[in-house]
């Protein structure tokens, strides 16, 4: 193929048809049909791939200029180009310009004109004159009277050279991918020895492939080609750049947090020691020497972790990408810190305190001075009184031993009796309970139900009040003058459904709950009765933001002020507007405290179940928060189905469809989406953070594209990987990998809709093949390999046979989806 280009018997200049269409020239070369066919089509092949994508979807234009060859040249070229590999849009023939030639070639063309019809039009032309007619002279090369520089030696070298580069760039990129995949499946060491390796191994690796790269990127042909590789091999260099900056730093922090693990282990360990306060005054004198040491040993450590704790707090304020195992760790030094200070700082406290307290030592005093009393010496009266004066005077200095004064111990030992002891004293009384102590619990119950009734009835006279000593003021005609115009009309807006809210507490909840004042246990079926009706928070907590703009703008006007003083409110407006948001958040901690005393009682199961509820609606609020936010998407968003599910996740998109590029390869970096997941259609959007105040600094989201979950596939593994997953669209056409902090429950989250889906499509064979269940139940992650009933039970569902439903499966989705 090298030797037909070298030769010059095919060429492409450059130049351009009028729409835009790469010219390939045939220059006159008389040994043209001795070429052979492989060789030709190879050349032809290679020379449509020079063009981009776009020049060559217009349509090549094929000159082929005989006019100083035969008419057999002229057959074998258009025979030739009938089976050319691109795009062919116009051919134009010089005809040879002998006058016997060209007579020949008349008479031919008239008698083999079937044999010559092509798919594409055929121009013969008679001089380079009519070509001009067609093409632009200056498309045109020196040879065809047009005015275009080009030297085909040149071309040749330029071409060379590119084809060598890009190789290289191909090379090069794979290589970055090789060893990004390397990094990013190496597993952390568990010791600062190994890491410290690891560490030096990838730097060196690093290094070594940097230098590479450096002596191989030269080139001195600033073709369009050539910078487009370029910028490839930029693109990839920079992303693999990003992602060992995050490597490296990930190893380094590793390294700090095993050398601050080993010191804490051994500090810690070492304080351990000093538990015991001493039964004497030497041995008290001797704990407190050792402790100062380890106070002045272990201020380094304490120093250094605190340090680290705050490094691992800024990380995660980043949204670092490693914050799912830095948390848990900086829970944990957190804890550490908090507990070696506080014991360092009571136990020297405690030490010193009960130094003056030693009463074995006084106690062993005494012991020795009746044990030292000669009997001789009583024999005597004299004797007799010097003893019992040495003993009442060893008498008189127990007053400093007593301990029955507890007003000054109280007062004198407080620093000890703080609140820490006094939680690990009551955790150890209340442990010492029987569990099955019903007096305790049933106080314990009444206490909760008693709090929830009485808060209940605080929040009613609240919410009235603020109807009444407000709403209903912004309609007094007397009032209106003094609110601003901004205000006047949007009672609706600044209130949302709080006299929904309140009716519904009012005339029913509050009645209700007053039912279980002795029954508190059961307490947990009236909020499953009424769940549906507490979702109108959802309404109240979506028009919040509305609400507390409307409040910021006006909340200096006279009619607030006056209002206010007139119910002699020490707060504001806006503190009783946040009051149903407070207390939809109330109800749940008082439903998780009468649950932790309620296992195994009655009411048991009904109290977990209104927990779940509870949450599920403080869930769906947070949701529909979230999703008012979303922008930029064209369809009706309630059409979309119930949102199940959003959150904030790492993407990378892998499109299959279409050749492989190098700038493909540069996929290290991930993108930041926000996942909104609904019945129907699964949204991608882009989190933006805004500027203000309250909810207007909440984040907005920019929708960026959609998939449809009924094409929607899931991969719950990636290879390396198990924290990440694939959802995958069209067969695999594009492939999105998602990694997320908790696998399972995500894509059981994600595969429940699209197995009712399926279930809705096949309910009516349900009641034909029950077989269809078994299937369903396999197909969730994790149940592969149970048996059919251990699948049912790890669901809470009931074979189809048993539950006789008739054709309504609704009852089945709830359990699914709870």
């Amino acid at each position: 193929m090298l030797m037909v280009l070298f030769i010059s018997c095919i060429s492409i200049s450059g130049g351009r048809a009028e729409n835009g269409g790469p010219i390939i020239t045939f220059p006159d070369y008389p040994s043209f049909s001795d070429i052979p066919e492989q060789e030709f089509q190879s050349v032809i092949s290679y020379l449509t791939s020079v063009p981009s994508l776009q020049d060559a979807g217009i349509g090549f234009i094929l000159l082929i200029d005989r006019r100083q060859d035969k008419w057999s040249s002229v057959k074998t070229s258009l025979l030739r180009i009938g089976s050319f590999p691109g795009n062919l849009q116009l051919v134009f023939v010089l005809r040879p310009s002998g006058i016997f030639q060209r007579a020949i070639f008349d008479i031919v063309l008239k008698l083999n004109q079937d044999d010559f019809k092509m798919k594409v039009p055929v121009i013969m032309l008679n001089s380079v004159t009519e070509l001009h007619s067609y093409i632009d002279k200056t498309q045109l090369t020196e040879e065809l009277g047009g005015t275009l520089e080009y030297c085909h030696s040149q071309w040749l070298g330029h071409r060379t050279a590119i084809e060598s580069f890009a190789v290289m760039v191909k090379d090069t990129a794979q290589m970055l991918q090789a060893f990004g995949t390397e990094l990013a499946e190496t597993e952390l060491p568990n010791d600062a020895t190994s890491t410290m390796s690891l560490l030096t191994v990838h730097t060196e690796k690093r290094d070594k492939m940097k230098v590479m790269h450096n002596e191989r990127q030269t080139t001195n042909y600033p073709e369009k080609n050539t910078i487009q590789l370029l910028a490839q091999l930029n693109e990839t260099e920079t992303a693999f750049d990003e992602f060992w900056n995050k490597h490296q730093l990930k190893l380094e922090q590793c390294l700090q947090l095993r050398h601050f693990e080993h010191d804490f282990r051994e500090v810690t360990e070492r304080q351990n020691t000093f538990t015991d306060i001493g039964n004497s005054s030497s041995h008290v004198e001797h704990i407190m020497r050792d402790l100062c040491n380890l106070e002045d040993k272990s201020q380094e450590y304490l120093e250094k972790a605190l340090a680290l704790i705050l490094q691992g707090d800024e990380l995660i304020q980043n949204n670092h990408y490693a914050v799912d195992s830095i948390l848990p760790k900086c829970n944990e030094m957190r804890r550490v810190y908090n507990s070696l200070d506080f014991n360092g700082t009571s136990h020297y406290i405690l030490i010193t305190f009960c130094s003056p307290l030693q009463a074995s030592e006084w106690c062993e005093s005494g012991v020795y001075l009746l044990a030292s009393q000669p009997i001789d010496k009583c024999q005597s009266q004299d004797g007799a009184e010097a003893a019992l004066q040495e003993i009442e005077k060893f008498l008189e200095s127990a007053t400093d031993q007593r301990l029955d004064d507890l007003g000054r111990i109280n007062k004198d030992y407080g620093l000890i009796l703080n609140k820490e002891l006094v939680v690990i004293i009551l955790v150890f009384v209340s442990s010492t309970l029987h569990p099955q102590n019903k007096f305790c619990i049933s106080s314990f119950y009444r206490h909760v139900i008693n709090e929830l009734i009485e808060t209940e009835r605080v929040y009613v006279e609240e919410l009235l009040c603020v109807l009444e000593g407000y709403a209903a003021e912004m309609e007094n005609p007397s009032m209106i003058l003094l609110m601003p115009i901004a205000l006047q009309n949007k009672k609706d807006v600044l209130f949302g459904n709080m006299p929904e809210i309140y009716d519904f507490h009012n005339r029913i909840f509050l009645r209700e709950l007053e039912n279980y004042v002795e029954y508190p246990e059961l307490v947990g079926r009236c909020f499953l009765a009424r769940r549906g009706e507490l979702q109108i928070y959802e309404r109240y907590c979506q028009n919040k933001p509305r609400s507390e703009s409307l409040w910021r703008q006006c909340s200096d006007c006279v009619f607030f002020q006056e209002c206010q003083r007139k119910l002699e409110h020490k707060l504001g407006l806006d503190s009783y507007l946040l009051k149903p948001v407070q207390r939809i958040t109330k109800y749940h901690l008082l439903l998780k405290e009468l649950l932790k005393y309620s296992k195994n009682c009655e009411g048991a199961e009904d109290l977990q179940e209104a927990l779940t509820a509870i949450l599920g609606i403080l869930k769906a609020v947070n949701d529909s928060m979230h999703q008012i936010a979303i922008t930029g998407y064209e369809g009706n968003l309630n059409e979309l189905g119930k949102l199940l599910m959003q959150g904030s996740f790492n993407v990378w998109i892998d499109h299959k469809k279409g050749h492989a590029k190098v700038k493909d390869l540069a996929r290290f970096k991930p993108m930041q989406r926000h996942l909104f997941l609904h019945e129907k259609v699964l949204l991608f959007c882009k989190r933006r953070e805004e500027n203000g105040e309250g909810y207007e600094k909440a984040p907005s989201y920019s929708y960026k594209h959609s998939l449809n979950m009924t094409t929607v596939g899931i991969t719950e593994n990636v290879k390396g990987d198990h924290k990440k997953f694939e959802i995958w669209y069209n067969a695999r056409e594009e492939v999105y990998i998602v990694q997320v902090s908790d696998l399972s429950a995500i894509v059981l989250t994600l595969v429940r809709p699209q197995l009712e889906y399926c279930v809705q499509f096949w309910a009516p064979y349900f009641r034909k093949d029950i077989r269809v269940q078994r299937r369903f139940t396999r197909m969730i992650p994790g149940m592969g390999n149970l048996s059919y009933e251990d699948r049912l039970e790890k669901l809470g569902l009931f074979p189809l046979e048993q539950r006789r439903l008739r054709g309504d499966l609704g009852e089945v989705f709830k359990i699914m989806k709870g």
